[in-house]
């Protein structure tokens, strides 16, 4: 097989192109222009119909990679490709990632769900089973809920969940609904619905809630970020003002309204944030204020507790 100058290819000489001469070639161009290897594998598997699952990704079957290309998939390949090369993260390009164990839609209405996440679901998971024991429903509230990860991830694990997601974003709602639409029987114990924060949540779970989750925006105005999320990534599920706590604040200051004696805020934060963070939670009579960390040992998540 022989690659032409504008990166498409062509065929050997008998007319053939196998996934294994495709991945060989994805993988030169995006190595090219320092992107990592495995990437490649994740879209040719993507493209060729693999499975791309935890521990497995970038690999492909015997009987995948000796198969033969399509035109179509090969028009496909190269669109992926192309659109990596520009810069769009893998995540976009792929159209799904993996978040603890859900595979989700993700584009770009979205933020991209990321492994601090995930560890913040471990943390309110704890509270859950802290206030849920022995009862037959526990209320849960994921506000600002994005692409669903968090309280779609929460549903799925524990079978006693009824969740709330709300979001002020339209677009947003629309990733977080498709993605409901594949959670299977846990997707009848959540309810989505548009507001921003506690807007979004009906009047009647005021006081009821058991847990209240949330990754809003914290990154204050002035922070870089990477181009690959300043570039692609919604501003507005990242910045909420200029200082980075203002949704934060907004939250901590409603949460007592909304829980019920006992129950739990859990939210994401960054780690500069988090002795502020406290202070708040404690003035406004949340108690046992906690701060937890994620998988890299970075304080990431505020855990407090209506008294």
């Amino acid at each position: 097989m022989r690659v032409a100058d504008d990166g498409l290819h062509e065929p050997s000489s008998d007319g053939t192109v196998t996934w294994r001469e495709v991945l060989a070639e994805a993988e030169v161009r995006l190595t090219s222009r320092g992107l990592p290897v495995v990437e490649a594998g994740w879209i040719v598997q993507q493209v060729a119909g693999g499975d791309r699952v935890s521990g497995s990704k970038g690999r492909l079957g015997s009987d995948h990679l000796d198969g033969l290309v399509t035109v179509r998939g090969m028009a496909r390949l190269d669109t992926m490709v192309g659109r990596r090369l520009a810069g769009e993260p893998l995540q976009y390009v792929l159209g799904s990632w993996s978040f603890r164990t859900l595979d989700l839609m993700v584009d770009q209405r979205v933020l991209i769900p990321r492994p601090e996440t995930e560890a913040v679901v471990g943390h309110a998971l704890a509270e859950f089973d802290r206030v849920g024991g022995g009862r037959d429903e526990v209320l849960v509230a994921d506000l600002g809920t994005g692409s669903g990860a968090i309280g779609l991830s929460i549903a799925a694990e524990r079978v006693t969940a009824r969740v709330w997601c709300t979001d002020v974003s339209r677009d947003a709602l629309a990733v977080a609904r498709a993605n409901l639409t594949g959670l299977g029987r846990p997707a009848r114990r959540v309810t989505i619905c548009e507001g921003s924060w506690f807007d979004g949540l009906p009047a009647d779970l005021a006081g009821a809630l058991d847990l209240l989750v949330s990754n809003p925006p914290y990154v204050a105005a002035g922070e870089p970020l990477p181009a690959e999320v300043a570039g692609w990534e919604p501003r507005s599920a990242l910045v909420p003002g200029p200082d980075g706590t203002e949704d934060l604040e907004a939250l901590i200051d409603g949460s007592v309204a909304w829980l019920r004696p006992g129950g739990a805020l859990v939210l994401e934060l960054a780690p500069c944030q988090a002795s502020a963070m406290v202070d708040r939670a404690l003035s406004v009579g949340l108690a046992t204020v906690d701060v937890r960390r994620d998988l890299a040992g970075r304080d990431r998540a505020l855990v407090a507790r209506r008294p």
